[in-house]
């Protein structure tokens, strides 16, 4: 089966993909693309999705790029094939023939790009992340690296929806205590639950990090179970594990 590769005009040419679950050897409630070692599923069927994604980019699978997530604002420079093996959330590269991949299920996956420096970065930015400044921390790495901040662009793949990201009050004061203004991101919801627009943040935060250009493919993980794992979704399913969608993208 032919995979599912979303792409982002923000990005040019620069090669990259938000790659959605279709074209996977793995099966079950992993079944298609799941690519996280992380996840209860067969060890030899991530390895064979995670080579997979890495020749549809036009590499072999040992320059597929990654971190070991941790929910964090660290970034790491990538400049070898060595992979990182540095608790993370965030890689930017100069070297070309290396792509830098992140996993998610509902987080921001964002891929960014200085195609004039050659220079280019990935993201995994859940609330907590995007809270903490991951997406920012990105773009000073690129920066370090002899991007332009100015010249930088950015894309933000499938992640989950405003209308399917319900969350509690306590949740609302975790934003509230670094800024009143965040309550812009917040939709009142049934009772006391209110529903949190993560894109709109992830956006509002790559502005103020000086990034003019960015954008959300607009794709909910949550709401599209053929096309997309969300974890979210695993939860209110019941089920048992979830598989992990890629983001990547070379020079």
């Amino acid at each position: 089966m032919t995979l599912d590769i979303i792409t982002s005009d923000l990005l040019g040419p620069v090669t990259h993909g938000f790659f959605g679950r279709a074209g996977g050897a793995s099966s079950g409630v992993f079944r298609g693309l799941n690519c996280g070692f992380g996840s209860s599923d067969q060890h030899e069927a991530v390895a064979l999705n995670r080579a997979r994604v890495a020749a549809a980019l036009g590499l072999g699978a040992e320059a597929l790029m990654g971190v070991h997530q941790v929910h964090s604002a660290r970034v790491v420079t990538v400049d070898s094939g060595d992979a990182p093996v540095a608790e993370a959330d965030g890689l930017v590269t100069r070297t070309p023939g290396l792509a830098l991949s992140v996993l998610t299920a509902d987080c921001q996956p964002v891929l960014f790009a200085d195609a004039e420096a050659g220079v280019i970065g990935a993201a995994h930015a859940g609330w907590r992340g995007a809270l903490d400044g991951v997406l920012e921390a990105t773009v000073d790495a690129m920066v370090a690296q002899g991007a332009r901040r100015e010249a930088i662009v950015a894309a933000i793949g499938p992640t989950i929806s405003q209308r399917a990201y319900e969350v509690g009050p306590e949740f609302l004061d975790s934003f509230m205590d670094e800024d009143p203004g965040h309550a812009r991101f917040f939709a009142q919801g049934k009772g006391d639950r209110l529903q949190f627009d993560l894109p709109a943040f992830g956006l509002s935060r790559l502005r103020e990090a000086g990034i003019a250009d960015a954008a959300w493919t607009r794709h909910c993980t949550y709401s599209n179970p053929e096309r997309f794992f969300s974890y979210r979704r695993s939860v209110h399913r019941r089920e048992a594990d979830y598989g992990r969608l890629i983001a990547a993208i070379r020079l």
